[in-house]
């Protein structure tokens, strides 16, 4: 018999002569059918073609088994070693994945987050370097609990899953000056952004009062995300006389490489970098970059454990996640 291409509960219930409660029972793993009746629904459903639609089950049991991601750029590989973890757990408990790109948008990732509230999903995972008050708002309003994986809020106060930046960026800075270097730069993102006020650059000064050096502020630099961004911003590192650099990302790590590189200085001889993600960018360059090795996928994966207990009501004792990171020593420090 030819499938039906849009078959419905209706067609099912009157395939079979039974109720609409008696397939939705059935669809939903009601044990209260006869099991004779049941092998009639079943047969009916394989017979039409019939694909139960998750959220008007949703409407019945106040579940749709769908999570939504909210990513600031699918084609990041940070974010998308992280949406693998996410995407792997969240299969082991049966959960569809409804991602949505906002390129790191304060209004896109406010729609995001509407948008999926309304399509009732059970949980949201937010992945993204900042989340602006509106942003905030729309979680707080949000019918569905929500994770942080990878990004943190100013208050401390969303469920988040991430390594020490502070830690982490405290012991690349230590790591360069104790090769010898004095001038040592920080390139990061905006400093409105949380992670890069409260972390990173409070990890980059405890590394440099922890070797007597005095705050530079000229050693403080910003950039776009992008390996543009960071051959633009490695002519006014070199200006400023920094002979080592600690930078957020790695595209940009290799932007600053290929242009001191390029202006006569040996990495890492005469300049060392270290970079942050430890994406495939740190191992395809030449030298390879070091870098702090963030456990990416595990950091997703967490997440969406975290967020499958919080769907269910769980008490969780900690909400505050954070995982051990590890240096990657490569070609582009001494050691």
């Amino acid at each position: 018999m030819q499938k039906k291409s849009s078959a419905t509960i209706y067609d099912v219930a009157n395939r079979v002569g039974v109720s609409l409660a008696t397939v939705s029972r059935v669809v939903n793993g009601n044990s209260n059918v006869r099991d004779s009746t049941k092998r009639k629904v079943l047969d009916a459903i394989e017979e039409l073609g019939y694909h139960p639609n998750a959220v008007a089950r949703g409407l019945a049991s106040k579940k749709t088994t769908t999570i939504g991601v909210v990513m600031p750029d699918v084609t990041d590989m940070y974010y998308a070693e992280l949406a693998r973890g996410i995407d792997d757990v969240a299969n082991m408990y049966h959960y569809d994945v409804l991602l949505t790109n906002t390129d790191e948008d304060p209004v896109r990732e406010t729609m995001a987050v509407n948008n999926l509230s309304s399509k009732q999903v059970d949980g949201i995972i937010f992945m993204g370097n900042e989340l602006d008050r509106e942003v905030l708002n729309t979680i707080a309003a949000a019918d569905a609990p929500v994770v942080l994986a990878g990004s943190v809020d100013s208050e401390g106060k969303l469920p988040s899953v991430n390594i020490n930046y502070v830690n982490a960026i405290q012991e690349a800075t230590e790591t360069v000056i104790n090769h010898g270097h004095r001038r040592v730069a920080l390139v990061t993102g905006p400093m409105s952004h949380a992670i890069n006020r409260l972390h990173r650059l409070v990890g980059y000064q405890a590394g440099l009062e922890a070797a007597g050096i005095e705050f530079d502020e000229g050693l403080l630099f910003t950039a776009h995300q992008d390996y543009a961004a960071g051959m633009q911003i490695a002519e006014k590192v070199l200006q400023a006389g920094a002979n080592a650099v600690i930078a957020y990302d790695d595209e940009v790590a290799l932007g600053i490489m290929n242009y001191v590189q390029e202006h006569g200085q040996r990495v890492p001889e005469d300049f060392e970098i270290i970079t942050s993600n430890d994406t495939k960018f740190a191992i395809v360059t030449r030298p390879e970059l070091t870098s702090i090795g963030q456990p990416k996928y595990d950091i997703g994966a967490v997440a969406m454990r975290m967020l499958t207990k919080l769907m269910n009501n769980e008490i969780i004792d900690d909400t505050q996640v954070q995982l051990p990171h590890t240096l990657e020593r490569r070609g582009t420090t001494l050691d």
